[in-house]
């Protein structure tokens, strides 16, 4: 009863929880600031540490094996609470990105916006892609592809 009061029904209460945990995630995924690092280099290190941990995040793996049309309409008719958190989040480091000189120039929010439809693919799409028991087409090994496809994306 005490659920209801504050989510109308199931699907909300889940909408609320991936929002809170797929922006924890996020958030957690990207490195510290650090003394020499680029905006560059902090953006494409936590995107890449961001897929792999919400491909090995609980709540991801179980709607993706259970209920995989949950996450349809995120990916095909709107925009979502965590996505857009994550633009923000984006933007903000492509913004430190264009000051420091170390992100070609380009309009941050079109740029966050692809950077995200790059890396929900892998989020989404990479396990349809990868051979475990081959090292140059296991996860690792596409991981990699990420950060050299995010690293020429963004370079001046």
């Amino acid at each position: 009863m005490t659920l209801y009061r504050r989510w109308p029904d199931v699907r909300s209460l889940v909408g609320d929880l991936m929002t809170r945990e797929w922006v924890g995630v996020a958030t957690g995924a990207m490195p510290e600031r650090r003394v020499g690092t680029d905006a560059r280099t902090l953006l494409v290190d936590g995107l890449v540490a961001g897929v792999a941990a919400f491909r090995d995040h609980p709540l991801f793996r179980k709607i993706v094996d259970v209920d995989p049309e949950l996450l349809l309409p995120y990916v095909l008719d709107r925009r979502g609470a965590s996505q857009e958190a994550l633009l923000k989040l984006l933007a903000d480091g492509l913004r430190e990105g264009h000051a420091d000189g170390s992100v070609r120039p380009g309009h941050p929010e079109r740029q966050a916006r692809s950077l995200l439809l790059v890396v929900q693919s892998f989020t989404l799409s990479l396990r349809t892609m990868t051979d475990e028991d081959d090292p140059d087409l296991d996860s690792a090994a596409f991981l990699g592809e990420l950060r050299t496809l995010l690293e020429r994306t963004l370079t001046p």
